[in-house]
């Protein structure tokens, strides 16, 4: 007998209540972007505009980890990304030497941030220095930040953005107005004495809100996006490409970071203590539950009928959401049945991502009158390429790192 995906809502219920807490699991393997600068250099702007969590969102999101040192979570549930914020350098009064001490074991890069036309950067530049000196090989991206404090009256941003990684002088940048040029040179110019071997890649930015009238609102955002990809580990790659994008669907900016978390939270949930069939089980309740939320659906029996039949054709394709996260190898030939918990991890990972995937477009069909059966082809689209990707995905493991 074939069995069914969550027979009825209150097998959904069940599923989420019976759940073990997981968020400390998913955390465990989420790769980190320290952010570090003075106070108001942008370090908040930044945050909100690749997460496009609300200024209040950023705000209730941060989690103490010392007296001064903050972590947020993006998305708060099941993380993709988490980001290290310490207290503003050069406060008087602030010594930073504990911060720094809990924040280099956990970070995978960073992201230093400075405004544009404040050339007294001393205290950041130590900083950096003294990372690179233990972590030669740490990439560092610095966003050069509130460029229209160095523009002419009436002057707006430059069209299309002129600034390339491989201009560090600025010379192939027209129009430029030049007390801006100097202030963003001298910068750069502070970090020629870095020690160690890692990139060191400068992005002008300016980052502003609609109200400022200063448009567009996202000045060098798509230019720091592809840098951070460029530049991180190749585990934080697939994080940072499923971040919100402000030209995407705005259902899309809003599920593809929840089906990534989810899908990591249960890839990682074998590399913890917890009971992993059990917990792979609730993560994809869960998951399904969240999607259901973005969409103003209630999963009940209905719906949940539909989306099984959608799935349809491939009994395979049905069996596999049904079983557990140790179960689910015997379904995928290519994987066959001797593989063992080594995949586990794996199968875990792909196959949440692609309930995700597929229920995200079973939504979207139904609420749009459409026909769902294109379902099963984004689950099996969605899984091969989950698949393909799991070896970088889940290879960062800072597991073994003390946790914030």
């Amino acid at each position: 007998m074939m069995r069914r995906i969550l027979p009825d809502a209150a097998a959904l219920d069940a599923a989420i209540g019976a759940a073990p807490e997981l968020k400390h699991p998913a955390q465990s393997i989420t790769p980190v972007i320290w952010l570090i600068g003075k106070a108001q250099s942008g370090k908040t702007s930044i945050l909100r505009a690749i997460t496009q969590s609300t200024t209040a969102e950023i705000g209730n999101g941060f989690k103490a980890c010392t007296r001064s040192l903050q972590m947020f979570d993006f998305p708060a549930d099941y993380p993709i990304l988490r980001f290290l914020d310490t207290r503003g350098l050069g406060e008087v009064g602030y010594d930073p030497a504990e911060d720094l001490a809990v924040a280099e074991q956990r970070a995978h890069l960073l992201l230093v941030t400075m405004r544009a036309m404040d050339v007294g950067q001393g205290a950041t530049i130590d900083v950096v220095k003294e990372l690179r000196r233990k972590h030669p090989d740490w990439p560092v991206v610095v966003a050069q930040t509130c460029l229209h404090e160095g523009y002419g009256p009436d002057q707006g941003h430059l069209e299309p953005y002129p600034f390339t990684p491989a201009d560090r002088d600025l010379a192939d940048v027209p129009h430029l107005p030049q007390a801006l040029a100097r202030a963003l040179r001298y910068q750069r110019d502070s970090f020629e004495s870095l020690p160690g071997k890692g990139m060191v890649v400068f992005v002008p930015i300016d980052l502003t809100l609609p109200t400022d009238a200063m448009p567009p609102a996202d000045y060098g955002l798509p230019s720091l996006m592809d840098t951070l990809v460029a530049v991180a580990p190749a585990a934080m790659r697939a994080a940072l490409q499923a971040l919100p994008k402000t030209d995407s669907d705005g259902r899309r900016r809003s599920t593809d970071p929840i089906i990534l978390g989810h899908a990591l939270a249960a890839g990682g949930s074998d590399l913890v203590p917890v009971a992993g069939a059990v917990a792979v089980t609730a993560i994809q309740a869960r998951l399904l539950q969240r999607i259901g939320q973005i969409f103003g659906v209630t999963w009940d029996r209905q719906i949940l009928a539909e989306f099984s039949a959608a799935l349809g054709a491939s009994v395979a394709i049905r069996a596999l959401i049904g079983v557990g996260a140790r179960q689910l190898a015997k379904f995928i030939p290519i994987y066959g049945q001797t593989v063992g918990a080594a995949a586990s991890s794996t199968m875990s990972y792909a196959v949440t991502f692609a309930i995700g995937k597929a229920a995200a477009h079973f939504l979207t069909q139904r609420e749009r009158g459409r026909t769902t059966d294109g379902t099963a082809m984004a689950f099996q689209e969605a899984l091969r390429d989950a698949l393909r990707r799991a070896k970088t995905t889940l290879a960062a493991n800072p597991a073994k790192r003390e946790q914030a």
